[in-house]
């Protein structure tokens, strides 16, 4: 009979297609093409973080300091 692998010995699946990875290099993920995959979500917009909209220079209010490169009225 074997024993059971500790909690701090076991590694945790892909985030992205869930295999076990055999490479440290790419955790979370498996591979690269995971880890690329993964991150072209977050940059086209599949994944995002929830909270309010950021306002605009226009919605300030009006004593906040100008923002640099902005033109003062």
């Amino acid at each position: 009979m074997s024993k059971p692998v500790p909690p701090e010995k076991r590694h945790p699946k892909c985030a992205r297609c869930r295999k076990q990875p055999v490479l440290a290099e790419y955790r979370p993920f498996c591979s690269k093409r995971c880890a690329d995959a993964d991150l072209g979500s977050w940059l086209n917009g599949s994944y995002a973080i929830a909270g309010s909209p950021a306002e605009d220079a226009e919605d300030a209010p009006s004593g906040a300091p100008p923002v640099a490169g902005e033109d003062e009225d």
